[in-house]
């Protein structure tokens, strides 16, 4: 079996925890490892590392490299799309990439799943989707559906036949309903919460391709080089909408005592890290007399007194204030930021690069401070900036600074000044992360101000591609 984990999205609905350059899957939520972490390690119990592929766009390459390190799966497989096309087409290349290079047959089972679910316990899990994995071998495409615990109007049902077996025929699709038809549904007992979890044979699936989405099946059967030069082209379509909903080799497999949760929205949250009270704190709170209230702080204080049913995000640059059950209408204000223009949308304070990470301290005309962590072994590109000087402050570890043709030994309160158009980098040879205060001047602060002579991550011959 093949294990494909489909991280590519950049949801909106958590903002302002996820953005565009940092989104769900890579947030850690109520434990140490992210959502994609705990994705991974849930299938490491299934497959070894050679075995996973995991599906994402350019832009979170590195965040998933360096996950997939933490989780002991340096092995696995890093496959890009070429653009955002939703599950179908990400499924169609992912099969073309498990016949080319993984060796696959007709006969391999491919387990799909998103990458930013909670499911515990995982030992629960395994034994449900090898449960599932035989099924699909017979020849059907088995999805994993979540038995309902409320009437929940956000997700996608699945009607089965009706019996206790550990894996049912699929019956039909449903749409998102209203509240009276998920009661109704709740009370049937044979509808499933649709989860995004599949598995299939190969060729079962490059069959039911043909029959319904003959374009996408075309990607699935050629090579991985074709399969991205059509990618562009397909439509942004659902794997639900272009084969389960027409297909008759749809199966279900109940998550049956499994806990499950989408981290959908942040009433998803509260219902994950809430207490007796039905309260959820995390980071620096104070909190007196609230009921039914979640607080989350980022990097300060956040004191709560006598609230009730309330949902409270802070992070250093935004700070979400709604009602309990409110928390879908989230990707609408993002919507509107976005067509104002406004830079957190789409970026956080801390942003994140293949080396590292850095923080907007503070800025203004003419000025901006950052704190900037480079990780052991790393190093920033070799740059020259045309607009703007920097001094730099080492408040940990140490570095090595090259400067034009000088290289130096840089240890913690030492400083130094990069004068405009001065070739510089710094590199962590260490086992400990660096970090230091970055202060820029200018007239022009941008991070396009940013010319890269060398790059151990293939920047270099990226922006010269995209120049020609």
């Amino acid at each position: 079996m093949k294990v494909v984990i489909l991280a590519g999205g950049g949801g909106t609905r958590l903002f302002p925890l996820s953005r565009s350059c940092y989104p769900k899957q890579f947030l850690r939520i109520g434990a140490e490892q992210s959502l994609f972490g705990q994705t991974v390690e849930r299938f490491l119990r299934l497959a070894s590392p050679e075995d996973i592929v995991v599906v994402t766009q350019e832009t979170y390459f590195f965040h998933v490299r360096a996950e997939l390190r933490e989780a002991g799966a340096d092995a696995a497989h890093v496959l890009l799309e070429p653009v955002g096309k939703n599950t179908a087409p990400a499924i169609a290349l992912a099969m073309a990439y498990c016949r080319e290079r993984l060796g696959a047959d007709e006969n391999e089972i491919l387990c799909v799943s998103p990458s930013d679910h909670v499911i515990r316990p995982v030992e629960r899990f395994a034994e449900i989707v090898r449960t599932a994995a035989e099924r699909a071998g017979k020849g059907d495409i088995v999805t994993l559906g979540v038995p309902p615990t409320i009437p929940e109007t956000g997700y996608g049902y699945i009607e089965a036949e009706s019996g206790d077996a550990a894996v049912r025929r699929a019956v039909r699709f449903k749409e998102k309903p209203t509240r009276e038809t998920a009661e109704e549904y709740l009370r049937a007992g044979n509808y499933y919460w649709n989860s995004g979890m599949f598995l299939f044979r190969i060729g079962t699936m490059r069959d039911e391709l043909s029959a319904f989405a003959p374009e996408l099946s075309a990607v699935a059967s050629g090579s991985v080089a074709q399969a991205k030069e059509r990618f562009s082209s397909l439509p942004s379509i659902s794997i639900d909408y272009a084969v389960a909903e027409h297909s008759k080799k749809m199966a279900v497999a109940p998550l049956a005592g499994v806990s499950w949760n989408d981290v959908g929205s942040f009433d998803a949250i509260a219902d994950m890290l809430a207490g007796t009270d039905g309260n959820a704190f995390s980071g620096d709170v104070r909190a007196e007399d609230c009921e039914n209230t979640m607080i989350l702080a980022d990097e300060r204080l956040v004191v709560g007194l006598h609230l009730k049913d309330l949902l409270v995000v802070d992070t250093p640059d935004a700070l979400l204030v709604a009602k309990k059950g409110a928390s879908q209408e989230i990707k609408g204000v993002v919507e509107a930021l976005k067509k104002e223009g406004r830079r957190e949308a789409d970026e956080n304070v801390t942003m994140y690069r293949p080396w590292g990470k850095y923080t907007t301290l503070a800025e203004g005309d003419g000025y901006k401070v950052k704190r900037i962590v480079i990780n052991p072994g790393q190093s920033i590109s070799l740059q020259i900036h045309y607009h703007r000087s920097e001094h730099w402050t080492v408040i940990r570890g140490t570095g090595k600074l090259t400067l034009d043709d000088k290289e130096v030994i840089f240890r913690e309160n030492e400083s130094a000044y990069i004068p405009i158009g001065a070739a510089h980098r710094l590199e962590n040879p260490g086992k400990l992360p660096l970090s230091i205060i970055e202060v820029q001047n200018g007239k022009y602060l941008g991070e396009d101000d940013i010319v890269r002579l060398e790059d151990a991550y293939g920047r270099v011959e990226k922006e010269m591609k995209e120049d020609a």
